[in-house]
């Protein structure tokens, strides 16, 4: 497993450079369907699970939704206030 790791770093990097060298070429396109490799590289190398993906991904569309709205004067009742959502790194 060690060695599967270490290979998929030396991948990370090569890719992380691809990424960067199509950056300074401006080629944006490009460079983001890289990063969605180097994306998923570090979800599986960091081993993410797809529900605290799910969970990211939802706390995410609720502040977008909630800073679309207006910011009401007074508090609704029965809504508890709602904290930051950590996810957890794993190394």
């Amino acid at each position: 497993m060690a060695h599967f790791e270490v290979n998929l770093r030396a991948v990370l990097a090569t890719l992380e450079e691809c990424q960067a060298s199509l950056i300074l070429n401006g080629d944006r396109d490009t460079a983001q369907l890289v990063s969605v490799a180097i994306l998923e590289l570090r979800i599986k190398l960091n081993r993410i699970e797809d529900s605290e993906l799910k969970a990211l991904c939802d706390a995410m569309v609720r502040e977008k939704e909630g800073a679309a709205k207006p910011v009401s004067s007074k508090p609704q009742e029965g809504l508890r206030p709602r904290g930051p959502v950590s996810l957890k790194l794993v190394k």
